[in-house]
């Protein structure tokens, strides 16, 4: 098997388990229904999990064009196949959430809710602040792409550490996912965005293309932080691009919470 091929199946299968535990949760009449949150994140880890399982040993299973870019910046992958592995990555996604369509097509219909159609499918945040949902992202992905790396330096049991990656997203999902319902992967949010946006989806509403960039910039910039904060901390090396990134979002950041902070005090004098 290709590692291209590799990276579309493991995506693939990604999007089938967790688009499918989100949809068997939100649409009426299943038998999941109201299951919540916690089923989510954890069957998303265990998504996770199993994927890497099943090509970890052929493409590395990153499955997140996160992983692939924070992996890159920092040397750990060859640029020549990040564009490759990121179509792969997309194009399984988009097929993982078609197949979540046609599995449920009998409960769409009876579904009235067009904002729960689309988050078995994207991602949608629970209070809609560009900037701060931005932020999300990027700490919950620089987090991921960090760990990774630094697991990367301990010997894990090779039988266990796709459990332990698997845990991870779960400790991500319910500790930094609750604002955004954590993409920390451009693909999982953008193959299935697509998806909603070409299928017959039985009423569906719009596909949310007005916030559809923020699951996609701030996975990227958080995979940039976790990778440029890696190479600082754990290997004393100060490239001038790993010091930018951390400048660059630390402002975003800063200048965010000063003006929350001005923004309370006006409201406490007024």
């Amino acid at each position: 098997m290709s590692i291209y091929l590799a990276e579309f199946l493991g995506t693939f299968f990604l999007i089938l388990i967790g688009g499918g535990v989100v949809a068997g949760v939100v649409l009426k009449d299943s038998k999941a229904f109201g299951s919540g949150w916690n089923t989510i994140v954890v069957s998303w880890g265990l998504a996770v999990t199993f994927a890497i399982y099943g090509v970890g040993s052929i493409s590395g299973a990153h499955i997140n064009p996160a992983v692939t870019l924070g992996f890159a910046f920092v040397g750990e992958f060859p640029w020549a196949q990040v564009p490759w592995y990121i179509l792969s990555q997309i194009a399984g996604a988009f097929c993982g959430a078609f197949i979540v369509w046609i599995f449920y097509i009998p409960l769409w219909s009876r579904t009235d809710d067009p904002v729960a159609k689309l988050g078995s499918f994207a991602t949608i945040p629970a209070i809609r602040s560009y900037i701060h949902n931005l932020i999300s992202e990027i700490i919950g992905t620089a987090v991921l792409i960090f760990s990774l790396l630094f697991m990367g330096t301990t010997s894990f049991t090779e039988g266990l550490n796709p459990l332990v990656v698997g845990a991870l997203i779960m400790v991500i999902g319910f500790a930094l996912g609750g604002t955004t319902g954590f993409a920390i992967n451009p693909a999982r949010d953008l193959g299935p965005r697509l998806a909603h946006f070409l299928l017959p989806i039985s009423g569906k509403g719009g596909s949310d293309w007005k916030y559809a960039w923020v699951p996609i910039i701030g996975p990227i910039l958080g995979s940039f932080l976790g990778a440029s904060c890696y190479q600082l901390f754990y290997k004393n090396d100060f490239q001038i691009r790993y010091g930018i990134v951390l400048a660059l979002v630390a402002g975003i950041i800063i200048s965010v919470a000063v003006s929350n902070i001005k923004s309370q005090k006006n409201k406490d004098h007024g």
